[in-house]
């Protein structure tokens, strides 16, 4: 009941305040801002917030029992099966816990009720174990309770992704300089790289070790260690309730130490909700990691807005991702779109990342 007043409070309060908003007149959005706590700014994207029927998210279908989440023997492969009879919408970007080894889930999914098992791509974020983590099951994946805290992690598996949705004659040459030089293998080499700098860095952030005994190289269990979470106390107390104080809230961008990082916009203001606070946990994470290069301002809205729509150009392609999923991307010079799509042409989520 506290928590639930202190939001109230919090919207009463964004509400009166004299935010900007600007129009994202291309997808008919708008975009007010920022709010900000320390190093990290959010800029509120509002919109219709209809969308139709709502997915559950990975992490309620895994809590619930539904989904099971498999390995396969491989590292960049697993399957996810829905065995429930409610949809389940999957992010690019979760990290699973558990099975052989810690894994990042690198594109979006739906999978419709009883699905079957599906295959989904994925890179390791625990160098070094191949085997049971004390009481685990090694050969299944227990939460979804995390998302990549990594800028770079996330242009690594994002740029990989447009890359082969586009002709290589048509991705740009910076997509091509993550992507195209290489197959899979050297983008899970930079993304174990792109988790032990977070893991250094969050350790000099909040003055100890993130590691965990348990497995020093799991970017999961660095995310559970207790500094942290104390260190993400007050932003989160600041920043939670703005995207929670509007029903026409489908999205969010956010800048850290004054550049924009990146963006997230949904098809309804029920699935951004569900998904807020993970993102933003992991937003936070990712400001505390670089909190020592902190000091420019927040940038205005209008560069938020500009950034919006500069992403929704580039080169277009588009590829199957499975019978029930499309991704519909866009490489521009500065930053990388990807749309998920049903099969039907009706969108669901867009991603915008600044490179």
């Amino acid at each position: 009941m506290r928590y639930r007043a202190f939001l109230l409070l919090v919207a009463s309060v964004l509400a009166s305040l004299p935010f900007a908003v600007s129009a994202f007149a291309d997808a008919g959005f708008q975009v007010s801002g920022p709010i900000v706590h320390d190093n990290l700014a959010i800029y509120l994207v509002h919109g219709s917030g209809g969308g139709g029927a709502v997915p559950l998210t990975l992490q309620e279908a895994l809590a619930k029992g539904v989904v099971k989440v498999h390995e396969t023997g491989s590292v960049n492969a697993l399957t996810v099966e829905n065995a429930g009879n409610e949809e389940v919408y999957v992010q690019a970007g979760d990290i699973v816990k558990g099975g052989q080894q810690d894994r990042v889930l690198s594109v979006d999914l739906l999978l419709p009720p009883r699905s079957g098992e599906v295959s989904i791509a994925a890179f390791c974020v625990e160098h070094g174990r191949w085997t049971a983590r004390g009481n685990e099951d090694a050969r299944q994946f227990s939460s979804a309770a995390s998302a990549m805290p990594s800028h770079e992690a996330k242009v690594a598996m994002r740029a990989y992704a447009v890359a082969a949705a586009a002709p290589a004659a048509d991705a740009s040459a910076s997509t091509m300089a993550y992507a195209g030089r290489a197959g899979t293998g050297e983008s899970q080499q930079e993304i174990w790289s792109t988790v032990r700098k977070t893991q250094n860095s969050l350790s000099r952030s909040v003055g100890a070790p993130v590691a965990a005994p348990a497995s020093p190289s799991s970017l999961q269990l660095s995310l559970e260690n207790d500094k942290l979470k104390q260190a993400q106390t007050a932003y989160i107390a600041a920043l939670q309730g703005a995207g929670e104080s509007g029903d026409d809230i489908v999205g969010y961008v956010f800048a850290i130490n004054g550049k924009i990082n990146s963006g997230d916009v949904y098809a309804s203001n029920a699935l951004f909700r569900k998904m807020w606070s993970k993102l933003l946990a992991a937003d936070i994470t990712e400001a505390i990691s670089v909190k020592e290069a902190a000091g420019a301002a927040a940038p205005a809205v209008k560069d938020s807005d500009a950034f919006l729509a500069a992403a929704s150009n580039g080169v277009k392609a588009e590829r199957a991702i499975n019978a029930s999923v499309r991704l519909a991307t866009r490489d521009g010079d500065a930053s990388l779109y990807a749309e998920t799509r049903r099969a039907d042409g009706s969108w669901v989520h867009r991603n915008y990342l600044a490179k």
